[in-house]
């Protein structure tokens, strides 16, 4: 098992490489794009990045249906939005595969995850992954953590799990910028490798 998902890794990180092409990854510091364009929620609402935004800052985690890697990680989903709601931080999950809409990650296939996955925060469809592009955003999952003024202060990966044959985490990236961000403290790394599947984009 442990080598099928290294190798899966290997491989999410050469696909995503070439799947994107369309501009850079949003730097550390840079103010988050787009925050005033409304996206659909699996409930039917609509809610733009500056809705969701909370008194410190917002989490964005682009995600998706059945990547193994987001199966892997998911069910840390629930806790991380525990924690960003004690620490008054927003938390957004974000589907960008476009070229699956009319498959695994269609509107309808999206709001049946949600429930059996036990989401508690908002998963939002990022039609023509204009979000997605705007970020520079690369796989699933791939976390872009902001601040109260809505500047990046993290972006990569939840934890460690798949670096170097872990079987569990020993560095918890994102719960650390979390509580660093919720005490007004550096956060350090504020840049890790994401590690996931591409974000299947329409091609041009």
């Amino acid at each position: 098992m442990k080598r099928k998902i290294m190798a899966l890794a290997g491989f999410a990180l050469v696909a995503s490489a070439l799947a994107f092409r369309s501009g850079d990854m949003l730097e550390i510091g840079t103010t988050a794009p787009m925050s005033e364009v409304k996206m659909k929620d699996v409930t039917g609402k609509s809610h733009s990045l500056s809705d969701l935004k909370m008194e410190n800052g917002l989490l964005v985690i682009f995600s998706c249906n059945t990547c193994p890697f987001v199966i892997k990680w998911e069910n840390t989903y629930p806790e991380l939005g525990q924690m960003a709601k004690q620490n008054k931080i927003g938390m957004v999950l974000v589907n960008s595969n476009e070229a699956k809409r009319d498959g695994d990650d269609s509107f309808e296939a999206m709001k049946e995850h949600y429930k059996s996955a036990n989401y508690n925060t908002p998963y939002v469809m990022d039609k023509d992954h204009q979000l997605a592009d705007a970020f520079g955003a690369k796989t699933t999952p791939h976390v872009f953590l902001f601040d109260k003024d809505m500047k990046l202060v993290y972006r990569g990966s939840i934890d460690d799990r798949f670096e170097d044959r872990k079987d569990s985490p020993e560095k918890m990236y994102l719960q650390d910028a979390i509580n660093a961000l919720a005490k007004g403290k550096p956060i350090d790394p504020a840049d890790t490798r994401q590690i996931g599947c591409s974000i299947k984009r329409v091609k041009a």
